[in-house]
């Protein structure tokens, strides 16, 4: 599945169990978020585990991080996945934002580059 607008882009790569995010992701509200964390659902139900490449996403706004941070919970707490996020050291949102979300799941694996 692929979402693709002016500003963002958001593709699954089954083969490589990954999700890729690029652009400028800042959609008003969860109702918006929700094409995107049914992107990530129907991910998790295809595989034991999941990478979600954040690196060439630069700007996600807080209810893109709320809806990230409830996917995370979702991981949790199915308990059977193992998930890698990756993102970059130079995207000042990534450094702090994606810490948090491995507080939420103490398992998920970070990835700076």
């Amino acid at each position: 599945m692929e979402i693709k607008t002016d500003d963002y882009s958001i593709w699954h790569d089954p083969e490589s169990a990954t999700i890729f995010f690029r652009g400028f992701l800042r959609l008003d509200g969860m109702e918006q978020y929700q094409p995107v964390m049914e992107v990530l659902l129907q991910a998790i139900d295809q595989s034991s585990s999941l990478t979600l490449n954040l690196r060439e996403l630069e700007f996600l706004n807080s209810s893109g991080i709320s809806m990230l941070s409830m996917f995370v919970v979702k991981v949790r707490e199915r308990g059977n996945l193992r998930m890698i996020l990756q993102g970059s050291d130079k995207v000042l949102w990534q450094t702090k934002s994606l810490k948090n979300l491995q507080r939420l799941m103490p398992s998920l694996t970070l990835e700076f580059g």
